[in-house]
């Protein structure tokens, strides 16, 4: 594991004339990474459920950066509807896009179904995610050095798939659920990457995770054990700001020399803080049966499929 032992956002390439989404560009992780890239001249597409919110997300990256090139649209990861939507809003406003963060998640809620029936954490933190990237694909490949950044977590190495029960219908518990969730996300940004380089296209699927961050995700689990040990007490104690956990997705989406497939995390001790460093996936998020499998389910609970030919 090599860390980039002095990487910072100030690293980050010139961004003119370059168009981003950002998925959950509200607060936490998803505004750090909106406002970085904005502040190095990209055009950066705020994609949140809360449009006010995402507004006044703008109006502090431009008071900070004049001029700042920023649009805010609604998109509500856990509806397919509002995917479909907001891609073709896109389509309307855009003829490419250089960078898709697959940021926005939810955390450890009590069980809840999405708008088309799907336990609301594998629906919001995977589905709308994955059916957002084959909707964006034709506008990926039009990008420059196009690339989808999809984040998952060091708690993907803690998960498994419950293909049998992925609604947890029959059984739930929050926090082994958002770990399924962030399993999904390195699971499905692996499986991309094989798929785009089977087809040659120039889009680079690349994972990365933040390390342990406080963000209001901690403060959204439900009151308890979890709430108390995740926010109450190891944020102030051991977590990094925002600012600092979203260097590896900004590392991801704008350093010239990361490979497709690559994984990006802190570098630090157990991958909890630090510069972003190239860091190992779980044997099962690199498993390719795993990836077929939660491929075909994904194209069959989304009805999305890839515009992406094998090369022949």
């Amino acid at each position: 594991m090599r860390a980039e032992q002095r990487w910072s956002a100030e690293q980050i390439p010139d961004l003119s004339g370059r168009v981003f989404a950002v998925t959950g560009a509200t607060g936490g992780l998803g505004l750090a990474t909106a406002r970085a890239l904005a502040h190095r001249g990209g055009l950066v597409v705020l994609a949140v459920r809360d449009e006010e919110k995402g507004r006044g997300a703008a109006e502090a990256i431009a008071a900070e950066r004049p001029g700042a090139a920023l649009e805010v649209r609604r998109l509500d990861l856990a509806d397919l509807d509002s995917v479909r939507e907001f891609s073709a809003r896109m389509h309307e406003a855009h003829g490419r896009l250089d960078v898709l963060v697959n940021n926005a998640g939810v955390m450890a809620p009590p069980r809840t179904l999405s708008a088309q029936g799907h336990e609301l954490q594998f629906a919001c933190n995977h589905l709308g995610h994955f059916a957002l990237t084959g909707l964006l694909l034709d506008l990926l490949h039009a990008g420059r050095d196009p690339r989808v950044v999809t984040v998952s977590s060091v708690n993907h190495r803690r998960a498994r798939l419950r293909f049998g029960d992925l609604s947890g219908e029959r059984r739930y518990a929050p926090m082994a659920f958002y770990n399924q969730s962030k399993l999904a996300n390195a699971v499905f940004g692996t499986e991309l990457h094989r798929r785009l380089a089977a087809a040659h296209s120039p889009v680079r699927s690349i994972l990365a995770h933040p390390g342990y961050t406080a963000t209001r995700l901690q403060h959204g689990t439900p009151v308890g054990l979890w709430r108390l040990l995740l926010g109450r007490i190891g944020n102030p104690l051991l977590a990094q700001r925002p600012e600092r956990g979203a260097l590896p997705q900004l590392y991801a989406a704008t350093w010239p020399g990361v490979e497709s497939g690559a994984f990006i995390g802190p570098g630090g001790p157990a991958e909890l803080r630090g510069a972003p460093a190239r860091v190992p996936l779980a044997p099962r998020a690199a498993d390719p049966e795993t990836g077929r499998r939660l491929w075909e389910v994904s194209e069959r609970l989304t009805g999305v499929r890839f515009a992406l030919r094998a090369a022949g």
